[in-house]
């Protein structure tokens, strides 16, 4: 079956960032975002350690060990950022001050409640590092997820049941499979992957979905 790769899931939601907004790309996945920004838009990159101004990953040695993001990769900076305390990087976040925060996810309602800090597998220690204050405090919040799980279990559900990052705070889950908004306790469905119908997405969601009117193919670059 057609599906994205994690590279062409970030580039997707990287169309969606508008010029001079303030992202916060959380660890994993969303870190890939930063590295397919159209260039012809200002988009400041916030990272919780304490940096605003982050720019896309260094060419393969180029790295220095001292500018790292929160997930411990090596990061670069664009031209005026500015490097901080942690604490004050915490104070932009619970301010209200980001635009949007781009985060992965376990699980995600359609009320938009977020799971992404703990599972119930004890092998699997939780860690919850900073997606609860992003997750409160950013305006709009973007998840890069795929559509099920290894073994096929669903990740988008009517109810989560893992323990919630957030409740009814994601606008938009962007999968392997589709792109989908959370409107009205609902999942909309705005674009789906060529070779992928409808039915097919919708046996892979533990939730039922809604197909936009003017829902559209979801075509990315070789990535």
């Amino acid at each position: 079956m057609a599906r994205l790769s994690r590279k062409q899931i970030a580039w997707r939601v990287a169309q969606d960032i508008q010029d001079g907004t303030y992202v916060n790309l959380g660890i994993g996945a969303p870190e890939l975002v930063a590295n397919y920004l159209p260039d012809d838009r200002e988009v400041i990159i916030h990272c919780e350690n304490g940096l605003l101004g982050m720019g896309p990953t260094p060419p393969e040695g180029e790295e220095n060990p001292d500018l790292i993001n929160a997930g411990k990769k090596p990061v670069t900076l664009v031209n005026g950022a500015s490097i901080f305390h942690h604490t004050d990087s915490f104070a932009m976040i619970r301010g209200g001050h980001l635009d949007i925060c781009v985060l992965g996810a376990f699980q995600v309602s359609e009320r938009g409640d977020l799971a992404n800090w703990a599972t119930l597998d004890n092998s699997r220690p939780p860690g919850v590092g900073g997606a609860m204050d992003l997750a409160l405090g950013a305006k709009d919040v973007f998840i890069i997820t795929d559509q099920c799980t290894r073994d096929d279990q669903p990740k988008l559900l009517e109810s989560c049941t893992y323990p919630l990052t957030g409740k009814g705070v994601v606008s938009r889950v962007y999968t392997d499979h589709a792109l989908i908004d959370l409107e009205n306790n609902t999942f909309v469905v705005r674009e789906i992957v060529e070779g992928i119908s409808q039915e097919e997405l919708q046996n892979m969601t533990g939730a039922n979905l809604v197909i936009a009117d003017n829902c559209t193919t979801l075509r990315t670059p070789e990535l």
